[in-house]
């Protein structure tokens, strides 16, 4: 039984006190008799870890990174290693979000390449992949999703999650119909029984992300094959996230 997965993607978001607030506020819901039934985590921006981690506590949530270096070391300014995000307390780490993909020329060797540095240092990667508007009115939506599975999933498939967030659902308040995410979610879980065994691949959690709000998240977790939401927008309001994670089946 794949225990659901709550993941909240605060994107570039935040400065150090309202992002400790609401740490705290997300902590506070996931303790106590009243806590969701799912696995929570929460990936704030790389310089709010440290006190995000600390708002956070011994409690259940996770903390989590929104993007790593596929070298653990070395002259890569800007970026951060996957043993950094360890070291800090991470347990999971996005990486091929779209807004990589599109905004920063990430390829799918890149995006496995990535995981699998997240692997290496104890993390577990959520590894993202979807079509874009244009690909899906063209037909192609699981041509490009076999294409990303192939390319962008790392070798061990013991320490992973994925996340379908198709391009055009992403803060567009536009959300995929059940049907659509129910075929693309039962496509990946093929997939990955090409690559892992089938046993392997019912073991790793799929994610749907885009435009995921308290009024819509019941219906896309109890879809076939959904294990859990990737929050944007909604994460960052500590009300909606609760009521999020609280859907969970």
């Amino acid at each position: 039984m794949r225990r659901t997965l709550i993941a909240a993607n605060w994107k570039m978001n935040g400065l150090r006190d309202d992002a400790i607030a609401l740490a705290a506020a997300v902590a506070g819901h996931a303790g106590g008799a009243a806590a969701p039934d799912c696995d929570i985590v929460v990936c704030p921006p790389a310089p709010l870890l440290v006190p995000v981690g600390e708002a956070l506590g011994a409690g259940p949530v996770a903390l989590g990174g929104q993007d790593c270096h596929a070298e653990a070391s070395g002259a890569f300014t800007g970026d951060t290693a996957a043993p950094l995000l360890a070291d800090l307390g991470c347990r999971f780490v996005i990486v091929g979000h779209s807004e990589r993909r599109q905004g920063h020329g990430e390829s799918d060797a890149t995006v496995r390449a990535k995981a699998q540095a997240a692997q290496a240092a104890g993390l577990t990667p959520i590894v993202c992949l979807g079509e874009t508007e244009a690909e899906r009115a063209a037909g192609e939506a699981l041509a490009v999703i076999e294409r990303q599975v192939a390319g962008s999933v790392p070798e061990r498939g013991d320490a992973l999650v994925l996340a379908y967030e198709p391009v055009w659902a992403i803060g567009t308040g536009k959300v995929a119909t059940p049907e659509d995410v129910a075929e693309a979610h039962g496509h990946i879980r093929a997939r990955l029984g090409v690559l892992f065994g089938p046993e392997a691949a019912a073991r790793i959690r799929l994610l749907y992300g885009g435009s995921v709000k308290p009024d819509n998240a019941a219906g896309l977790l109890a879809l076939a094959d959904v294990d859990g939401a990737l929050v944007g927008g909604a994460s960052l309001k500590a009300e909606e996230f609760r009521a999020i994670c609280r859907a969970s089946p």
